[in-house]
This record gives structure tokens, sequence and C-alpha cells, in this order.
């Protein structure tokens, strides 16, 4: 602000001052795939949903670790990791996921990472979801 009153008593009284303002903003979107056929079932089926136990977890997945995803249920999406791990992102409620099936958009916070009760997911087609929770998948026994 000083330097705009500074510029405004040095300029000629005839000549007419003009101020402008410039905003540069930037957008990053990072898309996550679905997971390649082989990898993950492609669509939602009783026998895949059996394949996996959840167990508690994280608040928050580091985005850089994510390799791809793909839908197993109907309120979640399963998110396959760079380490081999799996968790599942639950959706809010509401929230189907079938919208998923080709993966999805999310908008990079500060921090690198993805959180529950924080971000949310964009579908290709323009559906949001927020992420409820996360939860860990383990291979299901197949004694139980």
């Amino acid at each position: 602000m000083l330097q705009s009153v500074l510029l405004l008593l040095i300029a000629p009284a005839g000549e007419p001052v003009q101020m402008a303002q410039l905003t540069i903003q930037q957008r990053i979107i990072i898309r996550v795939p679905a997971a390649k056929k082989g990898s993950a079932p492609a669509r939602i089926t009783p026998e895949a949903r059996e394949r996996w136990d959840e167990k508690k977890g994280p608040r928050c997945v580091a985005l850089r670790s994510i390799r791809g995803a793909s839908v197993v249920v109907d309120n979640g999406v399963d998110l396959l990791l760079a380490d081999n791990h799996r968790y599942r992102a639950r959706l809010e409620k509401g929230c189907d996921s079938i919208g998923f099936y080709s993966g999805f958009y999310v908008e990079p916070s500060a921090d690198g990472s993805l959180c529950s009760g924080r971000d949310e997911l964009q579908a290709r087609n323009g559906m949001n979801c927020a992420i409820d929770s996360f939860r860990r998948l383990v291979p299901a026994d197949e004694d139980d």
C-alpha cells in the first residue's frame, strides 16, 4: 500500500495514473487410475467382497503411494498402494461407488495426504463424494 501511495506522489500531475492487479492461481489435480485387469476385480461381485476383511485403518493415506483403485463394494473405493497394502476409502452416506469404476481425481492438500473427514474423491462423471473413513484390508481366511 505504501508503495502505491509513493508512486502516486511522484507521478507527473498531467498524466493519468493506471493501476492494475494480477492474480495468478494454480490448480493441481491428481488422477488415480482404475487397477489393471488381473490385479483387482473390475466390478462389484459377491466373491470379491468376501476375499477381504476390514480392519481399523489410518486417518490419512499418502497420495504418492497410491497406484490404483478398484470398486469392490457399493459404498467404498479400494486403494492399491505401492507397498502392496490395500485400504478401502469408505464414502459418505448416500454416495454410490459405482461411479468410480474408471478411477478418480483428487485435489492434493499441502500435506500430500488423502484424509478422511477432509478430502473428497471426484469421479470422471463429475460426482463428488467425501471420504468417511479408511479401512485396512487383509486377505480373508478361507476357514471362516
